[in-house]
């Protein structure tokens, strides 16, 4: 009279799968969110879209970067996100490139012989394929103008 009935085995069965598969799935999500790809992005537009040249830092907690002329992307533990830039294109500055001592403060005409050679310099590095690359924990960027160029420099 008080036996269990003769699926009952299988209900048993059927549930403790289903809490070894939610377990599994839960295991596997991130610990936390993706880095913030859109303020990075801010930061950049607001420097490219002044009227003067100007310079820019933003923070970033992500350890990776990828940097294209217009867009950015931030990967870390939690995932990726990337945002495009409203005003663009910007210039990805290579590291110990001729671009990122004109990125740090030096005068781009003691860099470059000709305004000529700044134009075509930055036309190379926004021509070049975007790659994940190691951050230092900021984004730095400066809108440099030199006779008639303007150029965008961002380094992550």
């Amino acid at each position: 009279m008080f036996d269990a009935p003769v699926d009952t085995w299988y209900l048993t069965l059927g549930v403790a799968l289903a809490g070894v598969a939610f377990a599994g799935v839960a295991t596997d999500l991130p610990g936390h969110a993706p880095p913030d790809a859109a303020g990075a992005a801010a930061t950049i537009d607001a420097v490219a879209a002044g009227d003067r040249p100007g310079t820019a830092e933003h923070p970033v907690d992500a350890p990776e970067v990828k940097l294209g002329p217009h867009r950015i992307a931030l990967r870390d533990d939690g995932g990726t996100a990337s945002e495009t830039f409203a005003y663009g294109p910007v210039t990805p500055v290579a590291d110990g490139s001729a671009l990122e001592a004109v990125l740090r403060g030096a005068d781009p005409s003691h860099v470059f012989g000709t305004p000529a050679a700044f134009r075509r310099v930055a036309a190379g590095a926004r021509a070049r394929d975007p790659e994940w690359r190691r951050t230092e924990g900021r984004i730095v960027v400066r809108t440099v103008s030199w006779e008639g160029t303007r150029v965008t420099l961002v380094d992550g």
